[in-house]
C-alpha cells in the first residue's frame, strides 16, 4: 500500500497539501536544490513529500502560474531557465525598483526599530570570510536585498520584487560568477549598507543603481546556451 496520503478525498486539507507543495519546491528553487533546467519527476516528489498526485499536480500548475516552472509536453515540469531577454527586462525594472528602494529605506532607518532589524538582516555582508559561487552566497545575497526592501515597510514591494525572481537570476549566472566578481559585489552590498546607515538616500541610490547594473552586464556578456528560448508552454 502507498504511503502517499489521497488528499483529493479530505476536503480542505487539499489546499494546505498544496500549499505545502508550493512552499516545498519553491524553498527548493530559492535554495539551489532544483536548478535552472531540472526536471522535477513526479514520481520521485510524492514519494519524498508523501502525497499524492493531485496535490503535486495542482501545486506545479500554480509555480508555473508565477513563472518559476514551466510545463513541457512529454518531459513533465522544469525549473524556468530566463531567456536572455527576460533576464535583461527583469534587470531593468530591478534597477528602477531597488535604487528607489533604497533611496526609501535610508529614510526609514531614522526609525529605531527598522534600523535595528536593518542592521541584524544585513550583519552577514560584514563578515570576511570566502565566499563561493555556491548556495550559500547566493543566500547572502538574496538576503540583502530582501532587507533593502523589507525596511521600506512597502508590502507591495516586497511582493513586486519576490516576483522578480532575483534567486533565478543568481543561479543563471553562478556560471560566470568568479572569486573577484563575487568579492566586488560584497564590496557593493557594503557599501549601499554604509550610504543607508549614513542617512544618505540619493548615495544609496546611486551605490544600489551601480551595483546592479554591473550584474545586469555581467549577464549580458554570459554564452547563450546558459539561457532559455523564452517560449512558455501548456500547462498540464
Amino acid at each position: 500500500m502507498s504511503d502517499a496520503i489521497d488528499f483529493a478525498a479530505q476536503g480542505p486539507v487539499r489546499g494546505a497539501t498544496v500549499d505545502y507543495v508550493m512552499q516545498h519546491l519553491r524553498d527548493g528553487i530559492v535554495e539551489g536544490r532544483y536548478a535552472p533546467g531540472q526536471r522535477l519527476i513526479e514520481a520521485d516528489l510524492t514519494r519524498e513529500l508523501g502525497v499524492s498526485r493531485g496535490p503535486l499536480r495542482e501545486a506545479l500548475r500554480r509555480l508555473s502560474a508565477d513563472n518559476l516552472l514551466e510545463i513541457v509536453p512529454n518531459r513533465g515540469a522544469i525549473v524556468r531557465r530566463l531567456s536572455m531577454r527576460e533576464m535583461l527586462e527583469l534587470f531593468s525594472i530591478r534597477i528602477a525598483l531597488e535604487s528607489h528602494a533604497a533611496r526609501e529605506a535610508t529614510r526609514m532607518l531614522a526609525t529605531p526599530g527598522v534600523r535595528a532589524r536593518f542592521e541584524a538582516d544585513i550583519q552577514p555582508i560584514w563578515l570576511d570570510r570566502p565566499r563561493l559561487a555556491d548556495p550559500n552566497y547566493i543566500n547572502e545575497n538574496r538576503s540583502f536585498h530582501e532587507a533593502i526592501i523589507r525596511a521600506t515597510g512597502n508590502e507591495r514591494l516586497m511582493a513586486l520584487t519576490i516576483q522578480m525572481q532575483l534567486t533565478l537570476l543568481m543561479f543563471q549566472l553562478n556560471g560566470a560568477l568568479t572569486a573577484d566578481s563575487i568579492a566586488t559585489s560584497v564590496v557593493e552590498h557594503r557599501a549601499i549598507a554604509t550610504a543607508m546607515l549614513d542617512g544618505d538616500p540619493e548615495a544609496a541610490a546611486t551605490q544600489a543603481r551601480t551595483h546592479l547594473e554591473r550584474a545586469r552586464n555581467l549577464a549580458e556578456n554570459m554564452p547563450s546556451k546558459v539561457f532559455g528560448n523564452g517560449t512558455r508552454v501548456a500547462r498540464l
